[in-house]
C-alpha cells in the first residue's frame, strides 16, 4: 500500500471517529437537582443511577404539594419535580415547565393505558406519571370499639385527636365526599358546605406535621399512641403494620380519592437531557418495582409488574380492586375560579 493511500485511510478514520462525539451531541451534566416529597425515591436506585452515569443526585424535599408549586413559581432552582396531578395546570399555565422529548425516555412506552394523554396534559408532553394510590383512614384497630367504614368516623371524639395533612385537596375532599359531593365540585355552596362539616371537626383535629413524628407518613405517630386514626394511604398502613399489628387500612365507603405523581421537568433547568435519562432510568421496568417493592404504591409502568412482589400486587389498599374504583374519583385540577373558592 502505498503512503498516499495509507495516509489517505488515517484521515477517513480520524474523520469517522470524530463523527461519532459531533459537537451538538447532548452531554451529561455534572450533578442533577430533584424536589421531591419526602425520601419517595428509593436510595438505591438515585445511587445506582449516579453509579451508572457519574451524576450526582441533589434531593431537596418539600412538605406540601401547594408548597411545592409555590416554590417552583418563585424561582428555586431544581431541574426534576415531582408533584400530583392537581398542581400541574398551574405550573404548566405559568410556563415553569419543558416540554419533553420522548425520544430521550423511551421506557415512557410501558406506561399503562390509563396514565397515558391524561386531560390536564394532552400526550404527555411536559408530564411523566410516575405513581399513583388511593387515599383513606389508617387507624388502630385496638383503640376502636367497632370496624371503622367510612370518612364519618373523623368526627368521632371519643378516641382521641384524629390526624390530617396540610393538603388541600385531601381534606376538602373528604369534607365533601363525606356529603355526598364530588370532591372536584366546583359548587360554591357544596364547598362552602364542606367547610362547615370540617369546622366542626376542627377541634378534635391535628396536622400531622406538628407532631414530633416523621412527616413523611403518619405510620410512627400511629404506632407510638400519638393518634388513633389519621387521613392516609397504603405506604402508611403497610410501614405501620410493622410496628404495630393493630394499624389497618380502610377505603372509606363514602367514596375514596385517587392521585397520580407526576416526573416534569422545570423549563428554566439547563440540563434538560440529563433530566430526560433520569427520568427514562427511573421508568426502567426493574427500577420501578423497586419504587413499589419498597414504598408499597401503585407504579403507572406496565412491565414493572414482573418484578413487583406478588402479595404487593394483590393488596387492595395498593392496587384497589375494581369494585373498589367504582367509588373513587381522581383529584382533577381545577379551574381559575375553582381554586379561588378552595384557596
Amino acid at each position: 500500500m502505498s503512503m498516499h493511500r495509507l495516509a489517505r485511510l488515517l484521515f477517513l478514520a480520524a474523520l469517522l471517529a470524530g463523527c461519532s462525539s459531533a459537537p451538538g451531541t447532548p452531554t451529561l451534566a455534572d450533578e442533577l437537582t430533584i424536589y421531591n416529597y419526602g425520601d419517595y425515591i428509593p436510595k438505591a436506585v438515585l445511587d445506582a443511577f449516579t453509579e451508572e452515569y457519574g451524576v450526582k443526585i441533589d434531593y431537596q424535599i418539600y412538605v406540601s404539594p401547594d408548597e411545592a408549586a409555590a416554590s417552583v413559581l418563585d424561582g428555586s432552582a431544581y431541574d426534576v419535580v415531582l408533584i400530583s396531578s392537581a398542581q400541574v395546570p398551574r405550573l404548566l399555565q405559568a410556563n415553569a415547565l419543558a416540554k419533553i422529548d420522548h425520544q430521550n425516555i423511551p421506557n415512557m412506552v410501558g406506561l399503562s393505558a390509563n396514565f397515558r394523554d391524561l386531560a390536564y396534559d394532552p400526550q404527555n408532553e411536559h408530564s411523566v406519571p410516575y405513581y399513583w394510590g388511593a387515599t383513606g383512614l389508617v387507624y388502630r384497630t385496638d383503640l376502636f370499639q367497632k370496624p371503622v367504614t367510612g370518612w364519618d368516623a373523623l368526627w368521632e371524639t371519643r378516641y382521641g385527636k384524629v390526624g390530617l395533612w396540610q393538603e388541600q385537596r385531601f381534606v376538602l375532599g373528604l369534607g365533601l365526599q363525606s356529603l355526598g359531593y364530588s370532591a372536584n365540585t366546583e359548587k360554591p355552596e357544596e364547598i362552602e358546605a364542606a367547610l362547615d362539616h370540617l369546622m366542626e371537626m376542627k377541634h378534635n383535629a391535628i396536622f400531622m406535621e406538628t407532631l414530633n413524628a416523621d412527616t413523611s407518613t403518619a405510620a410512627y405517630a400511629l404506632a407510638d399512641g400519638l393518634v388513633p386514626m389519621s387521613l392516609g394511604w397504603a405506604y402508611d398502613a403497610l410501614l405501620g403494620r410493622d410496628l404495630n399489628a393493630a394499624i389497618q387500612y380502610v377505603t372509606p365507603r363514602e367514596g375514596t380519592m385517587l392521585w397520580v405523581e407526576n416526573i416534569l421537568i422545570l423549563a428554566r433547568s439547563e440540563k434538560k437531557y440529563t433530566a430526560e435519562v433520569f427520568i427514562n432510568f427511573l421508568l426502567r421496568p426493574e427500577n420501578a418495582a423497586q419504587y413499589a417493592n419498597e414504598f408499597y404504591y401503585a407504579v403507572t409502568s406496565e412491565p414493572a409488574r414482573e418484578f413487583i412482589n406478588p402479595d404487593i400486587l394483590s393488596n387492595q389498599a395498593i392496587y384497589p380492586t375494581n369494585e373498589m374504583l367504582t367509588r373513587a374519583e381522581f383529584i382533577l385540577p381545577l379551574t381559575a375560579e375553582g381554586q379561588a373558592l378552595y384557596d
